[in-house]
């Protein structure tokens, strides 16, 4: 047996690892104490992580599809056999149709491997297509949208400094179960510990009691998709009611707080109380407390960001920060200064809104991608630009977007269908051919993304734990050939140039990419020096003072007026109060889920069953519906069949199914080694629920509970 250093990426607090060897089994995982980052912490889903990589239902080798619906099987194919398959097709449907009759999918994982961000996104931006979607539009678009809108660049994201804030208020987050989302915080209990050790709070505002909620110093409800009304009233407090002398005041180089004191004179807390059922008193009392901490910040997350008016609330919380003085400063809403920046090298783009839109729908994009929303219909909608072929890239969209039985139904109509991922799943099955990269401990990794957004500055690479097997691809190897061998049998061609520069891109390898990466930094930090290092180096906490400098704006302002967000919020402001007797739906995760996958490794789906419907007691008694019956939850666009588990810790007039377990039956050929109970909480989602961003509203959905 020997120890090697790994590192969990199945979420964003990308835990150390150490790990038992045993020839190519891992036998043992545990937390790695030297990581600077996660101090030895580890989450049952980073114990797991050996199960994605030993899983008998994972593909290794390239597979096509023979056969239709029930009868379809899935067929062993050589590596070039199934490149050019995929290159074939996809170049057909270009040639014949145009360059949008091309969809392409990116799922989450993207994130998370070090070959999609350096390959990956080379592949998506070869492709000319409009069409292009990823899992953006169902998480985190409102974050990415105001950071561009505000401060110039979609990335550059203000994170929370919990190891020194005094007063911490989380809105529509559950850090105890995501170990942090867009605040990347590995270790969230002993933070939260040592945050009362030195006498701060945390507060939560949530319409469930969630983990977070529970360890946390007050818990208060708030009626899902009226979080605007509360944080645009708590700005009300901080503007309206304050002295001559408490009068917020800004930095020099922010623009915008006439417009905002304008903005928000109307709404009151009395009005966020009738929309969002949080007391006025307590939402005056939570604004003045946040104004008068030495250290306090304000941090929302996908609760907030997946409902109607993710924009607005996520503008509001920067606005809270600025506005009690929080921002760039030590305790308050700061920004990393990682050794790779992918801000300033322009790794990724800064982003853009409105370019274009989509065809059916009009809806706009951001960020180069439309709304996942409309995946759909562009499929179904017959015309120029009518998505014909489809790849999709370690997602899941049939799980994990809106109205996911409709999706299921029109990738069978697709001419032809390639998905890069390791597993048959509810929407690789529609694939013709599927390309399975290599795992986590096959592969060397660096978080680009995650160093970027979390909690201290580190950096960490970490080799590949395994060798890959000579009949494996990694998943860079298998963008570099769908990439040139597509652009190859293209009728239109760029210039010999760029086809050059683009091939010699694709044929660096992802770490020879990170050591450029890293020599272009300031942080002195090199692959060589990481690489002896393996637990990783600690740049110390987040700096502040860095604001105007270090503003990727080319103004080096920041910009609390943007003009899409002014109108967002006078369009809040017409709107009616909701009726007082609607059940509305949220989602819910769990720590020991990963999304919509992970279902399959039975150390982490052992113990009681977590698929129920949570509903308030009040509710049910309401409905004479029985604690543990089934019931049937009907909106606008379906409904499921589940059992109903009573919960005080359910705000009443709101029901939570979790997202990811998948459905049963309909010769769907699952993935996992057993069934999981439980449905699709996406079979309800409403595609036409839309913040201003594009992203989908998810949570506070209209629904319906019966008795079945």
């Amino acid at each position: 047996m020997e120890k090697r250093i790994g590192v969990c990426n199945l979420c964003e607090a990308i835990c150390g690892l150490e790990l038992t060897i045993e020839g190519r089994d891992v036998v043992g995982v545990r937390g790695n104490r030297a990581d600077p980052l996660s101090r030895g912490h580890v989450c049952p889903k980073g114990v797991a992580i050996a199960d994605v990589y030993a899983d008998p239902d994972r593909l290794r080798r390239p597979v096509r599809r023979v056969g239709e619906g029930a009868d379809a099987r899935w067929q062993e194919i050589g590596w070039d056999e199934a490149f050019d398959l995929v290159a074939d097709n996809l170049a057909r449907v270009i040639n014949e149709h145009g360059d949008d009759a091309l969809g392409v999918y990116l799922g989450n994982p993207n994130a998370h491997s070090l070959g999609s961000m350096t390959h990956g996104t080379a592949m998506f931006k070869s492709f000319r297509t409009r069409n292009r979607f990823s899992a953006t539009s169902v998480d985190q678009l409102p974050h990415q949208l105001v950071a561009h809108l505000v401060f110039g660049h979609q990335l550059f994201l203000p994170i929370p400094d919990i190891d020194r804030t005094s007063w911490f208020l989380v809105v529509g987050g559950n850090p105890m179960a995501s170990n942090g989302s867009l605040m990347t915080v590995p270790d969230f209990p002993q933070r939260l510990r040592d945050l009362h050790a030195r006498g701060g709070r945390m507060v939560v505002l949530d319409p469930r009691r969630t983990e977070t909620a529970k360890v946390a110093d007050e818990h208060h409800f708030v009626r899902p998709g009226t979080d605007a009304w509360v944080l645009l009233a708590m700005l009300h407090v901080l503007t309206a009611e304050a002295s001559p002398e408490t009068a917020p005041t800004v930095a020099s180089y922010v623009d915008g707080l006439d417009t905002v004191v304008e903005l928000v004179a109307d709404f009151t807390p009395e009005r966020a109380e009738a929309f969002s059922g949080l007391p006025a008193a307590e939402i005056r009392r939570l604004a003045r407390e946040l104004a008068a901490a030495d250290a306090g910040v304000v941090y929302s997350r996908i609760g907030v960001s997946a409902g109607p008016w993710g924009t607005v609330c996520q503008w509001a919380v920067t606005c809270l920060n600025v506005l009690t003085g929080n921002l760039d400063r030590p305790g308050g809403a700061m920004f990393t200064t990682p050794a790779i920046d992918a801000v300033g090298t322009g790794l990724i783009g800064r982003g853009h809104h409105d370019a274009w839109r989509s065809r059916v729908r009009g809806l706009p994009e951001t960020a180069g991608e439309l709304p996942v929303a409309a995946l759909r219909e562009e499929i179904e909608t017959p015309g120029e630009g009518q998505v014909r072929a489809l790849l999709t890239v370690a997602g899941n969209p049939v799980l994990s977007t809106p109205d996911g039985a409709r999706l299921d139904g029109a990738l069978r109509a697709l001419d032809f269908m390639a998905a890069v991922d390791i597993y048959v799943n509810e929407t690789t099955r529609h694939a013709d051919v599927i390309l399975p990269p290599t795992t986590a401990l096959e592969r060397d990794h660096y978080d680009v993304v995650f160093h970027l957004l979390a909690v201290r500055n580190t950096a960490r690479f970490t080799p590949a734990v395994f060798d890959k097997e000579a009949d494996q691809r990694h998943d860079w190897q298998i963008f570099r050939e769908v990439t040139l061998r597509t652009a190859a049998r293209l009728d239109r061609k760029p210039p010999l140039k760029k086809r050059l520069v683009r091939r010699a891109r694709l044929t660096a390898s992802p770490t020879f990419l990170v050591g450029q990466l890293l020599r272009r930094g300031s942080s002195g930090v090199t692959l060589a020096k990481l690489r002896k290092r393996p637990a990783g180096i600690d740049l110390g906490p987040l700096r502040g003072g860095q604001l105007p400098a270090r503003l990727p704006a080319r103004s080096k302002r920041v910009d609390l007026a943007p003009a899409l967000v002014v109108e967002d919020v006078a369009r809040l402001a017409a709107v009616g109060a909701p009726a007082g007797d609607e059940l509305v739906l949220i989602g819910r995760r769990h720590q020991r889920d990963c999304n919509s996958w992970m279902h399959n490794s039975e150390r982490l789906t052992r113990g009681r069953p977590r698929h129920q419907l949570l509903m308030n007691p009040d509710d049910l008694a309401q409905r004479a519906i029985e604690d543990g019956s089934r019931v049937r939850v009907t909106s606008r666009v379906g409904s499921v069949e589940v059992e109903v588990a009573a919960s005080d810790d359910l705000m009443p007039g709101v029901v939570s199914l979790p997202h990811g377990y998948g459905h049963a039956g309909d010769g769907v050929l699952m993935s996992r080694s057993r069934e999981v109970p439980g449905v699709s909480v996406n079979d309800l989602t409403d595609p036409e629920l839309l913040d201003v961003s594009g992203n989908a509203a998810l949570n506070g959905v209209p629904v319906a509970v019966t008795a079945c």
